[in-house]
């Protein structure tokens, strides 16, 4: 009997099985005591197997999407900015955007959540069997910048063509030069129809011709984002100040508004 589970142990290793390697005592034990079908037995281990690995491929693909803090849709407070649709965002949540290639544009100021969502959705969407990649305006064209000054741009394009999920945060934060709106723009006309964008941004479509130097380029990447989208803009209050104001730092909150708008 123990020359019989070595042989299994060693079959499960060689077919890297390894949680069903793990369990096979516990599983063989049980079986003998219940008197288990060679079936009863085998599918509760081979789905264990399943749900390590599909355990491991989320953990994985958490690691690679690069998120500043992992936050999920559940944590964000709805309660704060009263006017944000919630059902909207639940329906985004769903992820047809993702099986339609659409784009997620969340607007307003500081503070209002944007990067919450955003990060919400991507999570959603990994954990919904799709990749996904965080990375802030900045550092994208700085990162593309530096690749096409050393001739290695279509390349290093491709890192950010793979995932599903694309979350560009902070557009708008800082101007871009001819250079960084020229590559920012090849970026979007790239993933276009092909994966999804979700973008934060402090500044309103119609500043978009400041932060990339001119309009004619605003509105060649606008029309590429917006074909298929959603736009969420929130106005409100900013989470980071609510916290100031319940310690007595600030003054009373501003007004909030927030309304949700979407382009076929």
């Amino acid at each position: 009997m123990n020359l019989l589970i070595d042989r299994l142990h060693t079959a499960l290793l060689a077919l890297q099985l390894t949680e069903a390697d793990a369990l096979l005592e516990n599983h063989l034990e049980a079986a003998a005591q219940q008197e288990s079908t060679y079936a009863d037995f085998l599918a509760p281990l081979l789905e264990a197997e399943i749900a390590a690995r599909r355990t491991r491929l989320l953990c994985a693909r958490m690691r690679m999407a690069g998120f500043p803090t992992a936050k999920t849709l559940s944590q964000f407070d709805f309660s704060f900015q009263p006017s944000l649709d919630e059902r909207q965002v639940r329906e985004l949540a769903t992820l047809r955007f993702v099986s339609e290639s659409s784009n997620i544009i969340l607007l307003g100021p500081p503070g209002v959540g944007k990067t919450h969502l955003a990060t919400g959705l991507a999570v959603a969407a990994i954990e919904g069997g799709h990749s996904a990649y965080f990375v802030t305006a900045h550092a994208l064209v700085t990162d593309l910048g530096k690749a096409a000054r050393e001739g290695k741009l279509e390349g290093r394009l491709r890192h950010y063509l793979k995932p599903k999920v694309l979350v560009i945060d902070e557009v708008g934060y800082l101007p871009l030069d001819a250079v960084g709106a020229t590559i920012f723009f090849q970026l979007v006309s790239a993933r276009y129809e092909r994966g999804s964008i979700v973008l934060t941004s402090n500044k309103s479509y119609a500043d978009w011709g400041q932060v990339f130097g001119e309009t004619t380029i605003a509105t060649a990447i606008l029309d590429r984002l917006l074909h298929h989208s959603t736009t969420l803009n929130i106005r409100g209050e900013s989470y980071r100040l609510k916290e100031r104001k319940k310690a007595g730092l600030l003054n009373a909150p501003v007004k909030m508004a927030a309304s949700v708008e979407k382009t076929a």
